[in-house]
């Protein structure tokens, strides 16, 4: 379990600012991991919003400090920034990547992607009670609100998974490739396959192009 709890460049719960962080958003939670885990839980969730214009293939970018930095980014980050918490207080982690057919989306992003797939999709695992649950941080409340779509809450004791169907019955997300679990973000895996589902949002330099929207944004426009 050793390299599902020490810090990485990726999970840098060692750093003053994510430590600062943490201990903000269990100040008063009883010390009992799944209670705590619930906790972060929702920090995370809604304190950092989803937003996935926001990808770069800056490695910092795919940090928790990054995360909490930016206030703004996508699953994996997120998921990340999860982790590393859990990890900081004695809890393993494990980053979850898999691709998603996202059925509800704004059309300028599906447009902006060419495709109704999420590739790489983050989650997080973490080790409670002598099992391994998933989390999954990614859309904040207010982005579920827009939406009309329960945001996914997390008891430290069942799976947290995007919900196939939205309140109203319209057909939400589904998983469609598991990519596996691993110890530390792994990067290069990362990318090669953003780039090779989404070539087209590359420059010629091979830097994604940078889009100054958001999926929040999208969803007040229509």
């Amino acid at each position: 379990m050793d390299n599902y709890l020490k810090p990485t460049a990726f999970f840098d719960y060692d750093k003053a600012e994510v430590k600062d962080w943490i201990n903000q958003q269990l100040e008063g939670v009883p010390k009992d991991p799944v209670e705590q885990a619930k906790a972060l839980y929702l920090a995370v969730r809604d304190s950092v919003h989803y937003n996935p214009y926001v990808f770069q293939t800056d490695p910092r970018t795919l940090s928790a400090s990054y995360a909490l930095e930016s206030r703004e980014s996508y699953c994996i980050p997120k998921a990340v920034l999860l982790g590393a918490a859990a990890r900081a207080i004695g809890i393993p982690s494990r980053l979850g990547l898999a691709d998603v057919r996202n059925h509800l989306s704004s059309p300028k992003l599906i447009e902006w992607l060419q495709s109704d797939i999420f590739r790489m999709h983050g989650f997080i695992e973490l080790y409670l009670n002598g099992r391994w649950v998933k989390a999954t941080p990614a859309f904040n409340q207010q982005l579920c609100d827009m939406m009309k779509v329960e945001p996914l809450e997390f008891d430290g004791l069942t799976d947290s998974v995007f919900q196939e169907f939205t309140e109203d019955g319209q057909a939400h997300m589904e998983y469609i490739n598991d990519h596996g679990v691993f110890d530390d973000v792994p990067f290069d895996f990362i990318v090669d396959g953003v780039r090779a589902a989404y070539g087209h949002l590359f420059t010629e330099e091979g830097q994604p192009a940078q889009v100054k929207s958001s999926l929040e944004q999208d969803l007040s426009e229509n």
